[in-house]
């Protein structure tokens, strides 16, 4: 079973398309998106497990230049 999930970033302020373009290139990311409103930037993310979902976020995502804060909201399939 793959787990999904939305990332919502806040970053720095102008770096909304820079971090959305160098997000995009990580492995496990389907979709990053810049956007307005209380977030800048807005991803859509896979892992195999929440585990992985986890070491994408903290290790790869968390890591990119210009991003100040994360919010991870796990996709809940009922």
């Amino acid at each position: 079973m793959v787990v999904q999930a939305y990332i919502l970033i806040q970053t720095e302020v102008g770096k909304a398309a820079q971090v959305a373009k160098e997000v995009r290139d990580i492995g496990g990311v389907a979709e990053a998106e810049d956007v307005t409103g209380p977030y800048d930037v807005i991803v859509r993310a896979e892992a195999k497990n929440v585990d992985e979902l986890g070491k994408l976020v903290v290790a790869k995502i968390q890591s990119v230049e210009g991003i100040t804060r994360t919010l991870t909201c796990p996709v809940v399939h009922l």
